[in-house]
């Protein structure tokens, strides 16, 4: 699979005949500021999808390492299996921002030992779902338990020392909205600004004004504009490691970076830098 895959597309393989053949559903809708999104899940959602919390499934509990730290194997091993993931499932993930906060499971798979052509971020989200007029329900899925072993260290991950080495001698993205980046507002952590020498690039400049993902040419040229030369050092970060993964998942969809070749993220990112007070804060929009 591409790791982009459109509402029809989906849904043609929901309908395989052979159950086996059918993609595993994650829902993993998520806010910032919450309120939480299981009850969004509970009242619709896709045939057979289960909602994964980012907070707690996919992520270790928050600390200095950052709001959303990597999950330990067994954690998300057993969040997986709970789910119905097989190690030789195909597995697509939706939230309800048109993929962008997706992205992250979609990182964590690969991270996990997932082949690039076994796990996607559903187009659009579930609005892209419901616009195409495709079904929902509000039955419980019940999926069998699955037996998938997570196999850690299939994506590169950048601590805070690696980041600031990356955004000096590289080329590390914030994928953050603007107003953040600048230092105008932080919602939610204990310093506002960036990290210096870091080019923000927005999560969201990924989709055109449809909700879409642009299409790979465009996209490509959004992100050659900051990313430099293909045969450079690329680094990504956000708030807490969720939203930067779309900025790495574009690189693959663009055809900026084969997938044997990804962007490195930093998983800790601005909830983990901003907690050390040694760590040096830029504001304003130059980097």
């Amino acid at each position: 699979m591409d790791p982009l895959i459109a509402p029809t597309v989906l849904a043609q393989l929901l309908d395989a005949a052979d159950p086996a053949r059918r993609p595993v559903v994650l829902d993993v809708r998520w806010r910032l500021t919450g309120p939480p999104a299981g009850p969004d899940h509970d009242a619709a959602h896709l045939p057979g999808a289960v909602f994964l919390d980012m907070d707690t499934d996919l992520a270790d509990p928050p600390g200095r390492a950052g709001r959303h730290p990597l999950p330990g194997p067994a954690r998300l091993q057993s969040a997986l299996r709970r789910a119905g993931v097989h190690d030789e499932s195909l597995v697509v993930v939706h939230d309800d921002a048109q993929g962008v906060q997706a992205a992250r499971a979609w990182w964590l798979l690969r991270w996990a030992g997932f082949s690039a052509g076994r796990v996607a971020v559903l187009d659009g989200g579930f609005r892209g779902w419901v616009e195409a007029g495709l079904p929902t329900t509000a039955e419980p899925s019940r999926p069998r338990t699955g037996d998938v072993t997570v196999r850690p260290g299939g994506m590169p991950v950048l601590d805070a020392d690696e980041a600031a080495a990356l955004a000096r001698g590289g080329t590390l993205l914030d994928a953050r909205a603007p107003e953040r980046y600048r230092g105008e507002i932080e919602p939610v952590d204990p310093k506002a600004g960036h990290i210096p020498s870091a080019r923000n690039l927005p999560a969201t400049d990924v989709l055109g004004p449809d909700g879409r993902w642009l299409a790979p040419e465009p996209l490509a040229a959004r992100l050659a504009e900051l990313m430099g030369p293909q045969e450079g050092e690329v680094g990504a970060y956000c708030g807490s490691g969720a939203t930067a993964a779309a900025l790495v998942l574009a690189a693959e969809h663009a055809g900026l970076r084969p997938p044997e070749r990804p962007i490195g993220l930093y998983v800790g990112s601005w909830s983990n830098w901003s907690a050390d007070p040694e760590r040096p804060v830029a504001v304003g929009a130059a980097p």
